[in-house]
């Protein structure tokens, strides 16, 4: 089955962003350049586990009198085990990433950190899945 809801991110450097979602787990599933400027993304679909998804884009002018830029924003990946909450932080570190929240175990359950993207997105990284 496909992603029914995908978050939708632009970023200045999209090759950056790119070794950075990769750290985290992400999968290319379709990424397509402009032709005349291979380093511009006009569409990308990235696979998360099982069933999400998330697009991403170079910013850039779409041509409807409107300049699409990037903005921060706030996404929440849940991993497999209270492991892997640590083990991703350290890969998206490593892949440029800026710890925004130490690692932690709420007390609902499960385990998280935050890390921001080299364009200032927030990732919370968490095991818990939800109730």
């Amino acid at each position: 089955m496909n992603p029914q809801l995908h978050h939708c991110l632009r970023y200045d450097d999209v090759e950056v962003a790119l070794d950075f979602l990769h750290a985290l787990g992400f999968t290319d599933r379709l990424i397509v350049r402009d032709e005349n400027d291979p380093s511009v993304v006009v569409h990308g679909e990235l696979r998360w586990r099982d069933n999400g998804g998330l697009m991403i884009g170079s910013t850039r002018d779409d041509g409807k009198g409107e300049h699409l830029d990037t903005s921060h924003s706030v996404a929440n990946l849940v991993v497999t085990s209270d492991e892997e909450v640590d083990a991703t932080l350290a890969r998206a570190v490593a892949a440029g990433g800026r710890v925004a929240m130490e690692p932690a175990n709420p007390p609902y359950g499960g385990r998280c950190a935050g890390v921001l993207d080299p364009e200032g997105n927030f990732w919370n990284i968490d095991s818990y899945p939800g109730a």
